[in-house]
């Protein structure tokens, strides 16, 4: 265990060993078990999944919570950091949670979906999930990811950089975290067993919410609301989060613009707008400057979809309010006289907004920062991605496209069921395979993807992987179709960044297309918005063994099985080869 450790990393091991097994001192905060600027500390986090009452636009109901907080507590760590986080399971429901966008360097056993790289945490059981940040820092987010459960089980994970080093734009005088979710009257758990049930697209949820709360928009929420308060000529940094199951939103705030400096915890070259979208699985930290005096006013923060598709979806606004804090030597009228402002926010399916805003997004590329991109590619694979159906069980009729189908969704037609054991645990012990590795690399019945579909819109079913050698390039272009209607979705590679090389609409031209790549600064992210009608290119190196789910962050295409798996084989050096499964790892 202790071979070719420095003394730092030995007593940082050592440490660990003996607090670990003489008693179990979880504390909601932070604790440093060693210190070093460069090697990083060790931080420990206890999450208590249980049930508590929560009353949102005048309805009370009981809802699954980390710590009795909606939304659940925030995790802090440095770039370099190691992090513990014992989650308990006290509520009926089996648990996971997701380190959303955490490379999981040779820790694949802590990524958390289920039935992919763990078993979910049973009633009354626990699991210590353990890993490093390793070259990350920004704003993360940490989730439920089985089910519809991460509809309140989800939080902030904010990654400072490491100390004595600095943010390469300008020192904010203040950071807040916002993060956008859903919240429903009914239970999301029973709202998703229906629609699977009957093949229809589930219910929508009945509000948007900023921090939990839906703002004054909604019936019965004004005191509800979102309000932030901020002192005149200051620089405050947003790190805004997109925890909601099923929607893309567009953010802004009445007579503020905003500067983009990372997302996905990437720094990104600094640009400015006035709206932000920010598709679910996303982060984004933009810079919010305050005006130079006190306004005499105040201003709406305001969020509201962006939607493609031709489903219902939920059609209302969320809303905050940003108050400049009253200089104490000047007598000004009472706040709630003050006039309240509103942002002019995108129409909802303003696609060729959204083009241009994504275009945007450029990696630093600088000598602290490189955007280390693939140059070149051992293996090209393109992936369509869209909706389609199934038949429905024998003598049932349907609520889906048609009374005798019900709504599946696939990547290369091929929607991925679930497997009873957990992928990672089969592939590791060599055990018989519930699952193939013949995920097709390419379509097997090529079609004008985004022109008229064809009348056939059924898929194939299969949980099916696609093996990768270790150090692989990987080129993935996901083509978006046309099959019941294009629509933008977010898809979310575990394990990696990737490197989104190339965008387009229409379909992906082989020939011309790829000479139109950025390979000099492309944005580095773990999730991306295939455009509805168009296409995206990305590119990672496969140099972190394990099994990596990838999907569609809309939770309903995830649920109708919109992704698939890889399976990274082991290098050949011992840092190049996944270690063992801790003893706590889950039972199935």
């Amino acid at each position: 265990m202790f071979n070719n450790m420095t003394p730092t990393s030995f007593h940082a091991a050592l440490s660990f060993l003996v607090l670990a097994t003489t008693c179990f001192l979880w504390t909601f905060s932070e604790v440093s078990l060693t210190a070093s600027s460069h090697a990083g500390i060790t931080r420990r986090y206890k999450f208590d999944v249980k049930l508590i009452n929560v009353t949102r636009l005048c309805h009370t109901k009981s809802m699954v919570t980390v710590n009795g907080k909606f939304p659940g507590p925030r995790v802090v760590a440095r770039e370099g950091d190691r992090l513990l986080v014992r989650v308990v399971n006290h509520v009926p429901n089996n648990i996971t949670i997701h380190w959303h966008g955490v490379r999981q360097v040779r820790s694949g056993w802590s990524d958390g979906p289920s039935y992919i790289t763990q078993c979910p945490i049973q009633t009354g059981a626990s699991y210590l999930y353990n890993f490093t940040i390793v070259g990350q820092r920004g704003t993360l987010f940490w989730h439920a990811h089985i089910s519809w459960l991460r509809a309140s089980l989800y939080g902030p994970l904010v990654i400072l950089p490491r100390r004595n080093e600095s943010y390469p734009f300008p020192k904010p005088y203040k950071e807040l975290t916002i993060l956008f979710g859903e919240w429903w009257n009914t239970d999301p758990e029973a709202v998703i067993s229906q629609a699977l049930q009957t093949g229809a697209g589930p219910n929508v949820s009945d509000a948007y919410t900023f921090n939990g709360l839906p703002g004054p928009l909604y019936n019965c929420s004004a005191n509800d609301t979102l309000r932030i308060k901020v002192r005149a000529g200051k620089t405050y940094l947003l790190r805004l989060i997109n925890a909601a199951l099923n929607d893309e939103l567009f953010f802004g705030i009445a007579n503020h613009g905003l500067t983009v400096v990372e997302a996905d915890a990437s720094y990104v070259k600094p640009f400015t707008s006035d709206t932000v979208l920010v598709a679910p699985g996303q982060t984004t930290n933009v810079l919010l400057r305050t005006k130079p005096f006190y306004p005499n006013a105040t201003f709406f923060i305001l969020a509201r979809p962006y939607f493609t598709g031709r489903g219902t979806f939920d059609n209302s606004t969320v809303a905050g309010i940003l108050e400049y804090q009253n200089p104490s030597n000047i007598n000004h009228v009472g706040m709630n006289s003050l006039p309240l402002l509103k942002p002019a926010l995108p129409a909802i399916n303003d696609t060729s907004l959204v083009a241009n805003f994504s275009s945007k997004f450029r990696s630093l590329n600088s000598a602290k920062y490189p955007a280390n991109v693939p140059k070149k590619v051992d293996k090209h694979f393109f992936f369509t991605v869209g909706l389609g159906s199934s038949p429905c069980p024998k003598n049932q009729a349907c609520q889906g496209p048609t009374n005798t189908s019900k709504f599946q969704a696939s990547m290369n037609n091929i929607s991925f069921p679930l497997p009873s054991v957990a992928i990672l645990q089969q592939h590791f012990f060599g055990q018989a395979k519930t699952y193939t590795f013949d995920f097709p690399a390419f379509p097997l019945t090529p079609f004008n993807y985004t022109g008229t579909p064809p009348n056939n819109t059924g898929v194939g079913n299969g949980t099916k992987a696609l093996v990768l050698p270790f150090n692989t390039s990987v080129e993935v272009v996901l083509q978006d179709t046309n099959i019941l209607g294009s629509e933008s979705h977010p898809l979310h590679l575990h394990g990696y960044n990737f490197f989104l090389v190339g965008q387009g609409f229409g379909n992906f031209n082989p020939m011309k297309d790829p000479q139109k790549f950025n390979l000099v600064d492309p944005v580095e992210r773990n999730t991306v918005g295939v455009p509805a009608g168009g296409w995206v290119a990305i590119r990672f190196l496969a140099d972190n063994p394990g099994v990596w789910l990838m999907h569609c962050h809309f939770d309903v295409h995830l649920s109708w099985g919109l992704r698939m798996a890889w399976i990274v084989e082991d290098g050949k050096l011992p840092d190049q080869k996944l270690p063992p499964p801790p003893s706590d790892l889950p039972k199935c």
